[in-house]
């Protein structure tokens, strides 16, 4: 019989055959589903004990490099990346509670979350919304089954700001996990550490990738829960260090049973783009602030929202999160009544009317009429959202040529 391999078998077999040092200035892209073992005690030992890789819907080594970048920005623990925002948030609700806990959560969180709460519920997982401006409502909702508080850090459209601080000081005296979503502040002006959050989440669809081409969540653990007296911790990830606990069963109960993992595309995206995270998020801040004071002063705009404005309600508690110096790419500012809101959004030549936020091009949404489109009219009304209500989300372009947009789109009305 002939040894030598056909055309098709040396051609399968090339790639993993190579040995390949090119030493790349960034992390290349793991393009493949599943990973060879020399040794089949190797092969068990991934499975078992050892870290490593054996099938990409754990994690490939392109989304390693990646949480180990967030991480480092964070100063955690351990981080682990997820297909979306969306699912990094429903990551750490399906395998941290379970049926008959009760979580305690802020009025003020984005539509889709909260529409993901209203499915957590009708799986026996308790929740009470309350006003996370002020701690004294977290001091009445609080029960014998409550098990973690949830708040994102700048409220998005209305640009409310949660007392962070006073959440993270309110947890750590009863025992409660603190998960905070920081994606409005990224860790170049906040860490969750800082406030005593036990887990963060970003969208790093947002500011943290910049540059709206990939989807992609995360979460980090800071370490400052103890999860050794946490009940909801499966007994076979109660081993070695106990601060890791809480990542491992994500990945484990939630990447890998099903599924909400991060490409290795989306992660090399991501990466590449976090390199410049603090030089376009100071730029970003800078223009908004910007922005607001410009539209504030507009005679074409009233109830302009923005912490950075002193007229922002939570201006002053703004202030001392971020030391007074970044307030979010979030404005939240309504038309006025005599022009036609749909007539001068359509006369934007540079800011586009896209729903994503968070990106280096300055985007603008009608609230009432997209993100907020299911809420009922008493709803609208309670958040003070009328049909003219308009959400900016501010990127890195001129200042100048943003207002000067903003005008000729309302001259040419």
């Amino acid at each position: 019989m002939n040894n030598e391999n056909s055309l098709i078998t040396n051609v399968l077999h090339s790639d993993r055959k190579l040995e390949i040092d090119t030493r790349p200035v960034q992390y290349p892209i793991h393009a493949t589903l599943h990973y060879a073992f020399d040794k089949v005690e190797d092969l068990i030992a991934t499975f078992q004990s050892n870290p490593g890789y054996a099938y990409s819907r754990q994690g490939t080594p392109t989304t390693t490099a990646l949480e180990t970048k967030i991480n480092a920005m964070e100063e955690g623990v351990g981080t682990v990346c997820c297909s979306s925002g969306m699912a990094a948030i429903a990551g750490v609700f399906l395998t941290l509670l379970k049926a008959g806990d009760h979580f305690i959560c802020s009025h003020y969180i984005f539509g889709n979350t909260n529409s993901f709460f209203s499915t957590l519920m009708r799986f026996g997982v308790e929740v009470t919304f309350v006003d996370t401006t002020r701690v004294d409502d977290l001091e009445a909702a609080l029960r014998p089954n409550t098990k973690l508080v949830f708040s994102e850090s700048i409220a998005n459209p209305m640009t409310q700001v949660s007392d962070l601080k006073g959440i993270g000081d309110f947890c750590e005296k009863h025992g409660l996990i603190f998960f905070l979503d920081n994606t409005m502040l990224t860790p170049v002006v906040l860490k969750g550490s800082d406030v005593k959050a036990s887990l963060v989440m970003h969208s790093l669809s947002k500011s943290m990738g910049g540059h709206a081409n990939a989807l992609g969540g995360s979460i980090t653990d800071t370490g400052l829960y103890d999860w050794s007296n946490y009940p909801n911790i499966h007994e076979r990830y109660r081993k070695d260090d106990s601060k890791k606990w809480a990542i491992t069963q994500i990945k484990k109960k939630y990447l890998r049973d099903m599924g909400a993992t991060l490409s290795a595309d989306s992660a090399h995206k991501i990466s590449v783009g976090l390199e410049t995270v603090e030089l376009r998020v100071r730029r970003a801040y800078e223009n908004a602030l910007g922005l607001a004071k410009y539209l504030e002063q507009s005679p074409y705009f009233k109830n302009v929202k923005y912490p950075g404005l002193k007229s922002h309600a939570q201006h002053e508690l703004a202030s001392s999160l971020t030391g007074g110096n970044a307030y979010g790419f979030l404005i939240s500012a309504e038309l006025s009544e005599n022009l036609d809101m749909k007539a001068v959004l359509n006369n934007f030549k540079t800011i586009i009317l896209a729903s994503h936020l968070g990106d280096n091009r300055t985007l603008c949404i009608p609230v009432a009429q997209t993100i907020f489109y299911e809420m009922s009219q008493e709803t609208l009304n309670n958040m003070n959202i009328s049909h003219n209500t308009l959400r900016f989300s501010v990127g890195i372009e001129l200042l100048l040529d943003i207002i000067k947009d903003i005008e000729q789109a309302v001259e040419a009305h």
